[in-house]
This record gives C-alpha cells, structure tokens and sequence, in this order.
C-alpha cells in the first residue's frame, strides 16, 4: 500500500511502520556522513543498490531478483513477481523509477534526487544551461509527454535522464514516481499540464497566492510577438491548431507558445486555472484566425463586437442583402448572451473561420481577458460591461 499524497510506501502491517523509498534513504544516507563531519559520499549499501537497479534497465518489473530488496512497496502475499501484467501499478511505477534513478546516480558524487524539481524544471534547465537548444529540449520533452503508455515514456526517459547526469542536473523522483504511478489513468493530464507549466516557466515561491493570478515575470502572449514570414510560421500554427477542444495545459505541442505564469504551489499540481484555460483557448482561435494571412490577424483594439461589425458591412457591400446581415446579427447576439466562457468559446469558434476568411483582425488581449473573466464570481460586472461595450462596438462598424 502506498500514500501517492506523500510518496512514502508502507510496509507489510505485521512491519508496523513506514520506511522511506530508496532515493531518500540514498540522500538521507549521503547526509548523514557530512553530519558525522567526514567527506559525503554513499554507503557501501547504497553503491551496491545501484548497481542491483541498473541491472533492471530494459527489464519487466519484478522480473529482476537483484531489485527486489529495493523495493519499498511490498506485494501482497502470494502476488507473482514474473507476472508483470498482475502486478500493482504503483509496484511497477517504483521499479521504473528506482531505474531511472539509478542511471541518473550513476558514478554521481552527490544524490540527484531533489525535492521541488520537476520534470518540466528539469528540462527547462536544460536548455537554459546550454546543455540543448531550446528546439531539442521541446522535442525531448513533448516526445515524452505524447507517450502512449507508461513503458513508452520511460523509454524517453531513460534517453533524458544521462542528459541531466551530465549537466548535474536533479529530479525530484518522489515526484516522478507519482507521475508515473498516474500516467495510466485519469490523472495523466494533471500530470501533463505540470510538466507543461513547469517548462514555460519555473514558477515563484507565493505561498496562499491565488491560482488564477500571474506573476510580473509572464511575458508577451504569442499572438503580440507572431512574426509574419517566419519559416517557422506553419508547424506553429498547426501546434495550436491541434489544441482546439482538448483541455489546457495537456497538449504538449502547444507549451512552448505558453506564457501563463502562476505561484510554483500551482503549477506544480497541474492546476487547471481560468488564466491558463482563457490563453488556451485564445491561442487556437489565433492559430485559426491567423492561417492563411501574411500579416498579423491580432489587431489591437477590434473587439468582437467591431469585428462582427466589419463582418456585416462587407456582406452588405459585397450585395449579400439584408437577410445576411440580419443572420450576422442574430449570431452575434448569441455570442452577447453567452452563459459561460465555454458557451462564449463555442460562438468565437464560429465566428473565426468567417474573420479569416474576409481578412478581419481580432484583439487576442481583449479575447484572453473576457474569456478568464466572462463567468468569474469575484468580477460580477465583467461581463455586463463587456455586453455593452461589444454590442455597441457592433453598431458602429456595421453603419460607419
């Protein structure tokens, strides 16, 4: 039986207590000399795990006697060891990462295991630390993240883990176990969306900070920096485009176009905030809306309500009639009366096509901000104001 909230596994009850997984026995164990006053290093026991557990590289869990005496979660009696598809997830989580552990400890002088370092952490400073390039570490690590089961990402993982051995990089790997335990079912996107938070941006320490509130440190949305004629331009769009429908934070393509900032506390739960969710859905109507066009579709200041103008006064000068206008009107009062944020998403989704097909820009700011704000109980006449603002916004293109 283990606790996924502590990472700490409980023995068999006829034990009676709790020990401690293998890498923070190891770090305890490292510790424990510098205290004594000599020169840190590993215990004799410790090397010699070590090198039990990278015997269990390539290898089924519970099919390698050496790694059996390192495990900390204990199978129930009579449970086969050489029968990996009836073992506990959580057994098999612990042996692949007791695996990971011990490549990454290897021939280290110092434990690699480092409470608060996730994986998203870990490769961000990857290429902060010049070890890739910011193209190879998104790579490395959205291959990892688009693994389709748990032995899939390890065997990402296990190509990872030398990189940050050798940049002396750590990880936490209570935390990674969790992950891993989780990456099988439902949690997976919490999973995800931490590793993607994490990646954007290492977080800040605010303790009690509210979970919806970005830092001074979040930089430029995407759609503000997009630089029409960039060879790069097409694989990006797609990226985004690929988000449309699918929950914020758990598309991996898209994390390297994020820049929601949000306290460490936050991210490091994979927390599903409004902030997080309003950018999401701004950058795949973006990435939409900018398809097709050599200029940049974001337009500072064109409203919905002044896009959908501009929208009717063309149909009406293209001779479409007054039928046509009306149905556009009738649309974009439905888009007004939006109960929700969803029900607001919906209705831009469908207005969108229609600005890029008539090359109309829309404000992405303007759109990120009423999204995060359409339905929050803290700003109750957010969209009232929003309503009238954009209604009127409406007329006025549509007649000037």
């Amino acid at each position: 039986m283990t606790s996924l909230t502590t990472g700490t596994p409980r023995t068999h009850a006829s034990v009676g207590r709790t020990r401690r997984l293998f890498w923070e026995e190891a770090v305890q164990d490292w510790q424990s000399t510098r205290s004594e006053g000599r020169r840190p290093e590993f215990s004799e026991y410790v090397t010699r795990s070590l090198r039990a557990l990278r015997e269990g590289v390539g290898r089924e869990a519970g099919t390698v006697p050496a790694m059996r005496t390192v495990h900390r979660i204990h199978l129930p009696d009579g449970s086969p060891h050489g029968d990996p598809d009836r073992l506990p997830r959580p057994y098999i989580a612990e042996h692949y990462t007791l695996v990971l552990f011990a490549l990454h400890q290897h021939v280290g002088a110092e434990p690699v295991h480092q409470e608060g370092i996730g994986l998203g952490t870990a490769c961000l400073r990857l290429h902060r630390n010049e070890v890739l390039t910011q193209a190879a570490s998104d790579r490395r690590l959205i291959a990892a993240a688009d693994a389709q089961d748990t032995h899939e990402l390890v065997q990402h993982l296990q190509r990872l883990v030398p990189l940050l051995r050798r940049a002396g990089i750590s990880l936490d790997y209570t935390r990674l176990f969790r992950d891993l335990n989780r990456w099988d079912g439902p949690e997976r996107t919490r999973v995800l969306r931490a590793w993607g938070l994490q990646y954007t941006d290492p977080g800040l320490p605010t303790p009690g900070g509210d979970g919806d509130k970005g830092t001074d440190r979040e930089r430029a949305p995407y759609w503000t920096t997009y630089e029409p004629g960039s060879p790069d331009n097409g694989a990006e769009l797609a990226a985004l485009r690929s988000g449309t429908g699918r929950e914020a934070g758990t598309v991996a393509a898209m994390w390297p176009f994020h820049r929601t900032s949000m306290a460490s506390e936050w991210r490091d739960k994979g927390a599903l905030t409004g902030d997080l969710t309003a950018e999401h859905v701004a950058l795949t109507l973006f990435a939409r809306h900018q398809q097709t066009h050599g200029h940049r579709m974001h337009v500072t200041g064109n409203s919905p309500g002044t896009a959908a103008g501009l929208l009717a006064r063309k149909a009406a000068a293209d001779g479409e009639g007054s039928s046509a206008t009306a149905a556009l009107e009738r649309r974009f009062g439905a888009l007004l009366t939006s109960a929700d944020a969803d029900e607001l998403a919906m209705h831009l989704r469908s207005l969108v096509p229609r600005l890029n097909q008539a090359g109309i820009g829309l404000d992405y700011d303007l759109i990120r901000s009423a999204l995060r704000t359409w339905d929050d109980p803290r700003r109750p006449d957010a969209v009232s104001g929003f309503r009238h603002k954009w209604d009127r916004d409406f007329h006025h293109a549509a007649t000037s």
